[in-house]
């Protein structure tokens, strides 16, 4: 059977091309950023792309997962000199103190009942003026804003829980918002900052505040670095989930039987034409 069909949705998997790719993909090229010459802990790594895109820039990588057989996984796919795998619990890591530069934990929170007790691991293991970059959605427009209920996620939080959660363990905290967006991009070689705009036929609005549908921190007892406002271009994902949906159509029974029966009508066209 195909990976598809044992697919809960719960961890985003290489096979799949849609929205939640492109928001992945975007954390994972900031972290890439802060990565360079740094032993790095991906925690809940799931099948290990985000160890293996970290990999190009840092020093060391490590993944862990809870989810043994998904590790096992990662290991085969990924086989890099500067990649290891292990399974762990992201509140249980079998680490020494003071051992990472830099911790990254994408959607993994709202996942755990006790938040409190992994935000106190993540700095047991980070180096004194360690960096945590950290992930989870905004209660507010993930679910309260749409009345969604995901099924895997045990507590969400709002952004001041959040910012609380992180300063509880951290002198410097600062979050950024996330969200996916369908749009259209202006650039130039000179040009600096990025004015956001939305509307329709009606009105159109400059550099209105944001509904974040992700939060995105850095914390660590240092200065921070300040991260640029950014954007993820997502086309070949689109067109490869669109070539994906045409493979799928044109598979289906009721796609080959049309197929069939009009053939007769097509040649006879076509000889028409000649």
């Amino acid at each position: 059977m195909s990976k598809k069909m044992h697919w809960t949705g719960e961890r985003l998997e290489t096979f799949v091309q849609n929205e939640t790719t492109v928001e992945h993909l975007h954390r994972y090229a900031l972290a890439m950023e802060l990565a360079a010459g740094k032993n790095v802990l991906d925690i809940a790594c799931g099948e290990g792309y985000g160890a293996h895109l970290l990999s190009a820039m840092a020093l060391q990588v490590t993944g862990m997962d809870i989810d043994a057989p998904t590790i096992e996984k990662a290991k085969a796919k990924y086989q890099q000199a500067n990649v290891r795998f292990e399974t762990a619990a992201a509140g249980s890591i079998p680490s020494a103190n003071y051992e990472y530069d830099l911790v990254i934990s994408f959607e993994t929170l709202e996942h755990l009942d006790d938040q409190v007790a992994v935000i106190k691991e993540i700095k047991r293991i980070l180096k004194p003026g360690g960096l945590l970059v950290i992930s989870t959605p905004d209660k507010k427009n993930y679910s309260d804003k749409t009345g969604y209920t995901n099924p895997f996620h045990k507590r969400e939080l709002y952004k001041d829980e959040f910012e609380a959660l992180l300063k509880s363990q951290f002198k410097q905290v600062q979050v950024y918002n996330q969200q996916i967006a369908h749009a259209s991009f202006f650039s130039a070689a000179a040009a600096t900052g990025l004015d956001r705009y939305t509307g329709d036929f009606e009105k159109i609005e400059k550099n209105k505040p944001a509904e974040p549908l992700y939060l995105i921190a850095l914390a660590s007892d240092v200065e921070l670095p300040v991260l640029p406002n950014s954007l993820f271009t997502g086309n070949s994902i689109v067109e490869k989930a669109l070539a994906e949906r045409e493979k799928m159509v044109t598979s289906t029974f009721t796609y080959r039987l049309g197929h069939i029966l009009l053939y007769p009508f097509k040649a006879t066209r076509d000889f028409l034409k000649k």
